[in-house]
Order: structure tokens, then sequence, then C-alpha cells
């Protein structure tokens, strides 16, 4: 093995493809085969897919599973501040010394052959998933679904697709049909499908290629469903009724993600108890995730610290929709985003509930749009918006003008990452 840090063998596997996405399976066939095979040698599969909500599912599902007293690999990306977040062997972060020696050894079966990152490292992951027991292994998809690197597992025990809209066009199509028909690729033959809230569109691409595969779909407000009712939670299936308590993850948005892991776990025979776990015990940070205490906190000590990664207009609008059920108070927002994203399908549901925005551009990523850039969309957007130097420089710049307000820092997990790195 060589000498490397996982952060020296990480900058390496970038540097083996020009391109940072280039969907095709033939590179990740052809490394799982030097590889021997890991993705045949996996505990039960649940592959997640989906535009909005298969990381909180993912964190429901293992949170159930977890909560009645089985063990799970987990797969998720991208990372928040350290790539080690993305695989958690049963239960535990990867540790540094196991993901060195992964990459490594990853590297070396790949030799000088063209990979992507995101291949080569989900390639690692399996490995590692199939080298450690576990009871369960949940695998969220990248990117689409039909040709993503994860879209190995000729068999897996379940499949959901969350709710679909529109995100990455330039990699899966400009139209909810044409995205619809990138998830509906991890659909397998005989394998069941929890199917979350869908657009008819999406919905009708779904239903074809389940005929087309034979694969059986369980659909929400078919099969399942799932509505509050005097502060609880309650799903129906085809088990019947279950009354839980609300997501612990804040949002509205989060009771269909949670339908769709409770209505998963019980379709798999998980109790009660671990529907309950699912929704009482997930952990899954910046998604509307309040900062209580760290540098960024102790800087504006009246303000209120909301941080959220979401980034296209279905989570503009589900961000939107959270503001509308908190206490009123003046909100600005610090926006950071990508040149890839819909910037002002983002912003546009959030006008009405923000009293000024600053835009910042995000440390560090070469794909991000420049202060100046947000602040144009935004102000397109009807806001009144300014630019700021980094997100400190825009917190003081708020702090000073308004000193017991609300703040949320949105519209990248990227720069999401960099302030909870930031914040400790």
């Amino acid at each position: 093995m060589s000498d490397g840090s996982s952060d020296a063998l990480l900058d390496r596997m970038m540097q083996l493809h020009p391109k940072v996405i280039d969907l095709v399976l033939d590179r990740v066939w052809r490394l799982l085969a030097a590889l021997d095979h890991p993705e045949d040698r996996l505990p039960p599969v649940i592959h997640l897919a989906g535009t909005n909500g298969k990381g909180s599912t993912q964190a429901m599902l293992r949170a159930g599973i977890e909560g009645a007293g089985q063990s799970t690999h987990a797969y998720t990306s991208p990372h928040l501040v350290r790539f080690h977040e993305r695989i958690r062997l049963a239960g535990e972060l990867i540790s540094e010394d196991a993901l060195s020696a992964l990459l490594d050894e990853c590297l070396a079966a790949n030799g000088p052959d063209a990979i992507t990152y995101f291949e080569i490292t989900t390639c690692a992951a399996l490995l590692a998933f199939a080298r450690t027991p576990a009871d369960w292994c949940l695998l969220e998809t990248g990117l689409g679904g039909r040709l993503d690197a994860t879209n190995v597992v000729a068999r897996p025990a379940l499949t959901v697709i969350t709710p679909i809209s529109m995100d990455h066009e330039s990699f899966l199509g400009d139209t909810i049909a044409q995205i619809a028909a990138e998830k509906a690729g991890i659909l397998k033959p005989g394998v069941p499908c929890i199917v979350g809230p869908q657009q008819p569109e999406a919905l009708e691409v779904l239903e074809t290629r389940a005929a087309e595969t034979g694969a059986t779909l369980l659909v929400h407000g078919q099969d399942w469903q799932v509505w509050s009712e005097h502060g609880r939670m309650v799903v129906q299936d085809l088990n019947g009724l279950l009354d839980l308590p609300l997501p612990n993850l804040p949002g509205a948005h989060q009771l269909q993600n949670a339908g769709a892991a409770v209505a998963a776990l019980r379709h798999l025979g998980f109790d009660a108890a671990a529907c309950e776990a699912a929704v009482t015990q997930a952990e899954w940070p910046a998604r509307l995730q309040r900062l209580r205490k760290g540098p960024l906190c102790d800087s504006a000590p009246g303000i209120e610290l909301l941080l959220d990664g979401g980034h296209n207009p279905a989570a503009g609008a589900a961000l939107a929709a959270h503001l509308t059920s908190l206490p009123a108070r003046p909100t600005h927002m610090i926006c950071g985003m990508l040149n890839t994203k819909d910037v002002r399908g983002y912003l546009r549901p959030l006008t009405p509930k923000i009293t000024s925005l600053q835009a910042v551009s995000i440390p560090g990523v070469t794909a991000t749009l420049s202060a100046a850039e947000t602040a144009t969309a935004a102000r397109d957007c009807g806001y009144e918006a300014s630019e700021a130097a980094s997100v400190e420089a825009a917190l003081a710049a708020i702090q000073a003008s308004d000193p017991t307000a609300r703040v949320l820092i949105c519209g990248s997990l990227y720069l999401a990452g960099t302030v909870l790195e930031a914040n400790g």
C-alpha cells in the first residue's frame, strides 16, 4: 500500500477522467470485475433513487433498521465535510485507515484506465460492504439511476423512488418524463419498489417501466398513504393503520419521506417499534438544520441560524413551506449555488418569505456561481440582494442591521459543508 492519506488518494482519483460526470457503466463493470465482483457479495440491498428526499429517506430507513437491533451499511453522496461520511460500515463511519487501504487497492486494480471519481469511489464502497458483515446495505444513487454507478446489483431486496422533479437536466433530460425514465432504471424484475408522491407524468413512466421489467410498484396514494393528524403521523398500507410520532427531521416534506421509509420497513417485515425509531431517531445534517453552537453561532448570539442544502425548485418550494410554518420573524438569506442549477427556479418560491439576501460564492468549488451572478438572479426574482465576500461577512452584516433575525444559509450542499466545517 502507498503512504497516501485518503485525501491524497481521492485527489489522484479526480485525475483519472477529464469529466466529473460521464454516465455510462462500462468503466464500473470493468473495475468491479478486477475486484472480483463485490456487488454480488452484499447483504440484502435497498436501492434508493429520486430527485428530492432520497437521503432523508435513507437516513430514516437506517434509523429504523438499527432501532430493530440490526446492522446496516449505507452509501450516500455528496459528503458535507469529509469523504468518510459517504460510507458507513455496519453503522459506523469508515475509518481513515480502512478508507485509505480501500482507495489504494481500487487505484491499483484500476491502473491508468479512465474512470470518474464517483465511479471508483462507489466501487470502493461496494468492496468495503462486501467484506464487512451487516444485515442490510442501503445504496443511494448519485445521479439518475439507469446509468448510476450504484446500479450494479442484479436483485436488490427492495427499491425506493422518492419524488421526481427537475434537476440535472443537462444529464438526465429536460422533462419530468425523461428524468423519470432515468430514475426508473433502478427497477428490477420481481423486485418491489416503494414509490413516493409523483407528478402524473413521472408516475406514468414508472408504471410503464415496471410493466416492462416485471417490477412490483407500491405507490403513494394507491398502496400506501401518509398524513398528519392531531400532531401525529398516520401511515396506512396493506398492513393496516399505524400511528406514529411526527418525524424528528424538520419540514413538512419530511412527512412523505417518512411515509416512504415506513412503507418500506413494513413491507420488509419490520415492526411498529422499528417504524417509530425511523421517524424519531434519524439524523441528517444540513436539511433545515438549526445551528445552536459553534463559532458562527457565537458571532451572532441573537440570530436564529438555519442551514439547508436544497438546491432545486422543488427544494425551494419545500423550504418556503417550512418557513411559513415557523413563528413570524424577519428572515434573511445567505445563498450560494452551483452554476449547473436553476437558480431562479429555486429562489422564486422563497421570495415572499425573505427580507434580504446576501449572495456568496462557494469557496473551493470551481462550479460555483459568483456572488454577483447569484445576486443578479435574486434581484430578478424580487429580492433585495447584495454581495458578501464570505458567509462570515454576510452574517456579520445581517447581525449589525437586524441582530434578532432568522438567517437561512442555503442553496448548495457544498456551501452547507463549508459552513459545518467552519462552525466546528
